[in-house]
Formats: C-alpha cells, sequence, structure tokens
C-alpha cells in the first residue's frame, strides 16, 4: 500500500514533543513525498476560551482551521516540515479528541496516522481510554506511536 497522505494529530500536551513529532513524519513523507495534515482536535471548552481569546469583539466567524495554526505545536511542525520541503495542510476539529481524529483520518483519506503519547505508568497502561489507544483500534489506516523518549528518574 502506498503511502500518499498522513495525518499526523497534534494536541496541547505535544508543544513539548513537536521537533519529535515533526522528524517521525519527515523520515516517511519526505522520500515517499507524502503530503501531511497536521490535525488539532479543541475539546468544546479549549475552542470556545481561544474562540473568545481571538474574537476581541469582532464579526468575522473563527474556524478551527485557524485556531489550530495558532498553536504552538502547529506552528514548530509546519517550520520543520517546511524545512524539509514536505507538503503539508493544517485541519482544525472541536469534539472528543479520539473521534475527531479518526474521522479526520477518514475525511482525507489519510494512508497513516501519527499520534505522539507519552510513557505511561503500568497503571496506565492498565487503563484504557487514552486518545491514542482509542485511534489505534478505529483508525481506517495504520497508526503509528510515537513515544517520549525515556528520560532516567532522577534520584535526590
Amino acid at each position: 500500500m502506498a503511502i500518499e497522505t498522513i495525518l499526523l494529530a497534534v494536541g496541547p500536551a505535544d508543544d513539548d514533543r513537536a521537533d519529535m513529532l515533526a522528524e517521525s513524519v519527515i523520515d516517511i513523507a519526505g522520500p515517499l513525498g507524502a503530503d501531511v495534515v497536521i490535525g488539532h482536535v479543541f475539546t468544546e471548552e479549549e475552542f470556545d476560551r481561544l474562540e473568545a481569546q481571538l474574537d476581541a469583539g469582532g464579526s468575522s466567524a473563527i474556524v478551527p482551521e485557524l485556531v489550530a495554526r495558532r498553536q504552538p505545536a502547529v506552528r514548530t511542525i509546519g517550520e520543520r516540515l517546511d524545512a524539509a520541503a514536505v507538503s503539508y495542510s493544517v485541519e482544525g476539529e472541536v469534539g472528543d479528541h479520539a473521534e475527531a481524529i479518526v474521522r479526520l483520518a477518514e475525511d482525507v483519506g489519510a494512508d497513516r496516522v501519527f499520534v505522539g503519547g507519552r510513557k505511561r505508568s503500568p497503571t496506565g497502561k492498565a487503563m484504557f481510554g487514552s486518545t491514542a489507544q482509542q485511534v489505534m483500534l478505529n483508525a481506517p489506516c495504520p497508526v503509528t506511536y510515537v513515544r517520549d523518549a525515556i528520560r532516567p528518574s532522577r534520584s535526590s
């Protein structure tokens, strides 16, 4: 199966791992000439808060895509993709994170989805409900999980 479109799901917790996510996508999209869709999903509350900050009493409609473009992780990833000459677009969605990522993957015809995450404790692994897990189970295509680098614990 050829990879022509990659959806890179980016959320508010991805600011610290934006470079790592960008590099992971560039490693695949670059050599294949695939297009990347950076998808940022907001909860209703997040979007309402950001919309109010951006609107400042204006009458123009604030759409999720415009708000997504302003997010630090999206900007960082976009800069990295530009530098690597990888074609990309930005999509914004509002709703349940996992459901919106799966819906966006279907809408853009993604051949692969990339999601980021953190290392989880054994208890966290036992919990079944993280966004990444739900995307892996429900996405219409293969999902690549990009985990935070393992950081050694410091003892005092």
